[in-house]
Order: C-alpha cells, then structure tokens, then sequence
C-alpha cells in the first residue's frame, strides 16, 4: 500500500465528530493575540454544534485564577464542561465522554495554540482521533508561536484547516435540512471572517 493510501484525507461525519473549545477563558482577554478572532469563530462554532446536533466539549484552564469560558461564547449546551489544571484538554472526563459519544473525528480550536491546544492535538493523534485544528479559531499571546504551533501539529498528522471549511464539510450537501441554518449562520459571520487577524495576519502587521 502506498504512503499517499495510508495517509488520512480527513474525512468528517456529523455522527462521529466532536467540537471541542479549549480554554478561551476572561483572563486572557488582554493578553492573546487577536483574541476577538477567537471568541468570533467560537461563537461560530457552538451555533454550529447546535444546529448539527454535534456535542460540544469545554474545558477551563484554572477557572479559579483564569476566569470563565469569555461570556459571549454560548456553552449552555456543551455536553462537559470541566475545570483544569493539565495543560491537554485530554483529562480523564473528557476522554471518557469522547469515548461514550463514539467519537472518530474532533475539531479543536482555542488557546494558546502552542502549548493546550497542541498538546490536546497531540494526545488526540496518540488515541487515534483525527484531528482537524481550526487556523482562524487558534492564538497565543506571541502570535508566531501559534504559528510554529500549527506547523508542528500539521506535521504530526492534524489536519489544519478553516471554520467554514469544516462546517461545509460536516453540511456535504445543499440538500442537507440543516443547510438553511447553516447558510444564514455562515452569512452573519462573513464580514467578521473577513476581519479575522488570523485569516489575515500578513495585512495586519
């Protein structure tokens, strides 16, 4: 069998795909690089799990200390909600609840991108999960270090791509019933995607 055969295309199923939200917490409001691009595409995101019916895994790093998952994020129908102090999302709860859901497919996006988010990656391909890291949905307080971040994971096996992208792929159809919903989701997010500073980092320096 050939390389180009064994390598995940990184197929995506509404029946066995997981969001999982890492971490974008109040305190680090100030500090991440293009933080409202964050919360934007995260907003995107939870409407999306929503609408697909797809589970919505949250974590906090540090509640205590860090504050609250950013308040304009709807969480309300996350299916875990956990409190941390591991930097990966992978704590026992949550890969419990990922094996309960029968889970193949996750979609990450959060912070920092170089240190939880990767290592959530990384944990993931360890368990087999293909993992598809949203560019526009991921920041550190040093942009570059997200950058190297999404290389690393790229080259591990994650598969980086978009939020839209992986919101059409999971829709697959026009016919799909939930495509109205969908359209018009995409639609009241355009103008913010196109300000999006991780989209565009190059037109922002």
């Amino acid at each position: 069998m050939s390389l180009v055969a064994k390598r995940s295309l990184g197929r995506l199923s509404i029946k066995s795909t997981a969001f999982l939200l890492c971490d974008v917490q109040e305190k680090f409001r100030s500090g991440i690089h293009a933080f409202e691009s964050v919360v934007q595409v995260s907003q995107k995101m939870s409407a999306a799990s929503k609408i697909l019916q797809i589970p919505l895994l949250v974590t906090e790093q540090y509640p205590r200390g860090l504050g609250a998952t950013a308040s304009e994020i709807p969480i309300d129908h996350a299916v875990i909600n956990e409190a941390k102090t591991k930097f990966s999302m992978m704590t026992p709860g949550v890969t419990a609840k990922l094996e309960e859901l029968q889970t193949k497919s996750v979609v990450l996006y959060g912070i920092e991108a170089h240190v939880c988010v990767m290592q959530t990656c990384l944990d993931l391909l360890d368990l087999n999960f293909d993992v598809h890291v949203l560019a526009d949905g991921v920041s550190s307080m040093n942009y570059p270090e997200a950058d190297i971040a999404l290389k690393r994971m790229a080259l591990c096996g994650a598969h980086v791509v978009s939020s839209e992208s992986v919101i059409f792929q999971l829709t697959n159809d026009s016919k799909h019933p939930n495509f109205p919903a969908i359209r018009d989701l995409v639609k009241e997010h355009q103008e913010a995607g196109r300000q999006n500073k991780l989209l565009f980092k190059t037109a922002q320096l």
